[in-house]
């Protein structure tokens, strides 16, 4: 369903009650959620970024929001199913809870960022963001700090499908034809401009496949 009026979006929330992504090769999973606890009501500011977050056409469903056992949590979390582009609308996969603020970064980054690069460098329009998800309690690998996954702070793409049917994948075209590495470092350097943490293939081997966008307003983009 989409949500984009305030009315509806705040009924959601009041109504919403107390609420994972698969592990991902290299990080330890942390903290079974064996007791959650009730968190308390959306501030305004958390209702005000539903609100902003209708506002893009986005398609998405406010979530209830939880605290787990061991310090993960979804706070004002959103699922995302579809986000709005110059044209019309495009699907996103595999993301549960995300934070409302990263959602709406998301959203912006999706439409100014990913669909308007595809268009203009690969001449096609963008169907389809594919992700490895979102939330999931884990420690940042070989650390014992809790990842920005174990509160909803970040999602991790891995390719793109675009209206006539070629799929760009950050693990095929990182280093395939000269356009794919154009649109991919692109779309890299956008996020970069939105997110405080911005991690791909040129960082690591564990980002080899996908770029990780991680809520903040630093500067780190590898």
């Amino acid at each position: 369903m989409r949500i984009a009026a305030l009315p509806a979006l705040l009924s959601a929330v009041a109504l919403a009650g107390c609420g994972a992504v698969p592990e991902r090769a290299g990080e330890t999973t942390s903290r079974p959620s064996t007791s959650a606890q009730a968190l308390p009501e959306p501030t305004l500011e958390a209702r005000q970024c539903l609100a902003d977050l209708g506002n893009t056409r986005a398609q998405f469903a406010p979530l209830p929001d939880k605290l787990q056992a061991g310090g993960c949590s979804t706070r004002n979390t959103v699922r995302l199913s579809a986000l709005y582009g110059d044209t019309g609308p495009f699907d996103v996969t595999n993301l549960t809870a995300v934070a409302c603020p990263v959602a709406k970064d998301f959203a912006a980054w999706a439409r100014f960022g990913v669909d308007r690069a595809a268009r203009q460098i690969l001449g096609s329009g963008l169907e389809r963001i594919e992700t490895m998800g979102s939330y999931s309690c884990r420690n940042v690998a070989g650390t014992n700090r809790l990842s920005a996954h174990s509160q909803g702070q970040a999602v991790d793409v891995s390719g793109f499908v675009l209206t006539d049917g070629r799929r760009i994948t950050v693990q095929s075209g990182w280093n395939a034809s000269p356009e794919e590495r154009r649109f991919l470092r692109t779309v890299h350097s956008s996020a970069c401009k939105r997110f405080g943490t911005v991690l791909g293939p040129d960082y690591n081997a564990a980002h080899r496949d996908h770029l990780h966008l991680e809520f903040g307003r630093g500067s780190f983009c590898r």
